[in-house]
């Protein structure tokens, strides 16, 4: 069973029951789910992911003191614990007496401000580029099976996704950094006989199309561990992961480099065509480093716009 449906029966079951019965005065004052970290928060969980950390628990977001008082906080926190320790084979964690718990009773405040560094979670300006993106995938994630006040849902709809200006600054410097290692650098390393060199290229080439396709998207790239799983769930470009993947998992010498550097301008053909059909760039050749360059002059702020083009990667 998948961890988020895991969490959800759970919840219903017995998490629901407990809220109606015994915090009726704040049942609706509190967001209910299961987000953060954990590969079941992205739906990208297996039989390998129950090895640890994974659990029938769920989260119960909590607005300020003012609202919800530190005492029903914590009997809150007590009543959370004394559900079942097991449910449907899988046991439940401990919850830590001195904080730092991924499931149970959150202050919101707590959650935000350790995700993206503000407590309201309403990031301004500059702050956007401050924020790690797996973070903002990870506060962004998951599913709010109940939220009456719809406050903490508001905050993560807020952050599901870069401002314009910040989509474009990463994009502009992702595709110029993939420019750079695939367009450039992979075949003057594999004529120089530098292999490893050659290697790091193409890695560093996938790193920054990955980056850019989920700029494109509207998602955020997760952990690098599931950023390939997380792109075959992207329909419009899941057909580059298995290109990608060679890219990355095949050697440099002869033939090998020869197609490797074909699927690369082969890659970068369809990034262009993507951002052109979106009018994100006006150049009109096949050089990538050109069309970021061009991306990068779409950007409104002026003061944004004039920045390092790699200020944003």
């Amino acid at each position: 069973m998948k961890g988020l449906d895991l969490s959800r029966k759970f919840y219903e079951e017995y998490g629901a029951p407990m809220l109606e019965n015994e915090f009726s005065d704040i049942a609706g004052l509190v967001a209910v789910g299961l987000f953060g970290e954990g590969s079941e928060c992205f739906g990208f969980d297996d039989e390998v992911s129950t090895d640890h950390d994974f659990e029938a628990g769920f989260c119960i977001m909590l607005p300020d003191e003012n609202t919800v008082s530190r005492r029903r906080a914590f009997e809150l926190e007590r009543a959370y614990q004394k559900l079942p320790s097991e449910f449907m084979g899988y046991k439940r964690g401990r919850i830590s007496p001195v904080g730092g718990n991924r499931r149970g009773v959150i202050r919101a405040a707590d959650f935000f401000k350790a995700k993206v560094g503000r407590a309201d979670g309403l990031l301004e300006g500059d702050e956007w580029f401050t924020v790690p993106e797996t973070f903002l995938a990870e506060v962004t994630n998951g599913e709010v099976f109940r939220d009456d006040a719809g406050s903490f849902s508001g905050v993560r709809a807020y952050l599901s996704e870069y401002p314009r200006d910040v989509m474009l600054k990463k994009l502009a410097g992702n595709l110029l950094l993939a420019a750079q290692a695939g367009q450039y650098n992979y075949a003057r390393s594999v004529a120089r006989g530098e292999l490893a060199a050659a290697q790091l290229c193409a890695i560093k080439f996938t790193e920054h199309i990955t980056s850019a396709i989920f700029l494109l998207s509207g998602k955020y790239k997760p952990y690098y561990k599931w950023v390939f799983k997380a792109l075959r769930g992207i329909e419009k470009f899941a057909r580059l992961s298995d290109a990608l993947e060679f890219l990355i998992t095949t050697d440099n010498v002869a033939d090998n480099a020869k197609v490797k550097s074909e699927v690369i301008e082969d890659i970068c053909s369809e990034m262009i065509t993507e951002i052109k059909s979106r009018n994100l760039s006006d150049a009109t050749c096949g050089d990538l480093e050109k069309h970021a360059y061009s991306v990068n002059d779409k950007i409104a702020d002026g003061i944004l716009r004039t920045r390092h083009i790699l200020s944003a990667v």
